[in-house]
């Protein structure tokens, strides 16, 4: 089946407006934790598996030949070389509480959902709390729908990581808490401050949009940044991991390519 990136950007756009319609319904109705994960406080919602098996069944009415990647578990492996990697809400805590920063986030690569190998394509991240949507394709640019307005995205150009304002995140476990609580004491002298929203792919954006100077998390999953690193890049920012690795688990950071190396001697040490 051919494709190109604007193509699979307008499938994603549209699927990702659509499950937002829905995900928002249902936090109007109250949620309901499912099931939990990794520890007892990684929750599940109703809402992430409903979304998640929307999306799936939407993407295969539109691309039957794609394979499909979500967090809840639905995978599927496809004939074409593609694969969508889905969030169903991208800060389900959030969700949970009813704080207006959480989104679903879709992305199409070519591959697998492996930050290694894949080639990122296109990716959306919508938060229908506020009706926010990101987007890009590889080449076209990062912008941004809002209020009625689309602006195409452009990280800051900040070179002081002492004037920088970064976001990050943490992990479930008590013992991964403790390491990136360890990994603050040397971060938050250096730069201006730090935030914690509690959503990655929104994190993501916001550094493609100038809200933040820059982003590191360690242990994120390839549903939590395939879409928002996309994004991130055609604004122009610097993804990767630490010493030429790509994103991934051990590391995620995105920021200006003035910053990138600044930060990251402070994350590896």
């Amino acid at each position: 089946m051919a494709f190109s990136p604007t193509e699979l950007l307008a499938i994603a756009r549209t699927v990702a407006l659509e499950a937002g319609e829905l995900v928002a319904r249902r936090r109007s109705e109250g949620v309901t934790v499912a099931a939990t994960k990794s520890t007892s406080i990684d929750v599940v919602t109703l809402a992430d598996r409903e979304c998640e098996e929307f999306v799936k069944a939407r993407l295969a009415q539109l691309r039957p030949e794609d394979g499909f990647y979500g967090e809840e578990g639905s995978d599927s492996t496809g004939t074409s070389g593609l694969t969508w990697i889905l969030d169903p809400i991208d800060g389900t805590v959030n969700y949970l509480y009813d704080i207006p920063q959480y989104a679903v986030s879709i992305a199409v690569v070519e591959g697998v959902a492996d930050p290694a190998s894949w080639k990122q394509l296109a990716g959306v991240v919508y938060n229908p709390a506020i009706e926010d949507l990101y987007y890009g394709s590889v080449g076209g640019g990062a912008f941004q729908e809002w209020n009625g307005t689309i602006t195409q995205l452009r990280v800051n150009e900040e070179t002081l990581l002492a004037h920088a304002l970064f976001a990050t995140g943490f992990g479930y476990s008590a013992e991964v808490r403790s390491e990136q609580a360890h990994v603050l004491t040397t971060i938050l002298p250096a730069v201006r401050d730090i935030r914690r929203a509690g959503a990655a792919s929104l994190d993501l954006c916001a550094v493609a949009s100038g809200r933040l100077d820059g982003y590191f998390e360690r242990g994120t999953k390839p549903w939590d940044h395939a879409a928002g690193s996309l994004v991130a890049r055609e604004a122009g920012a610097v993804v990767g991991g630490l010493n030429g690795a790509p994103e991934g688990e051990s590391m995620l950071v995105a920021t200006n390519k003035q910053l990138f190396p600044e930060i990251e001697k402070l994350l590896i040490k």
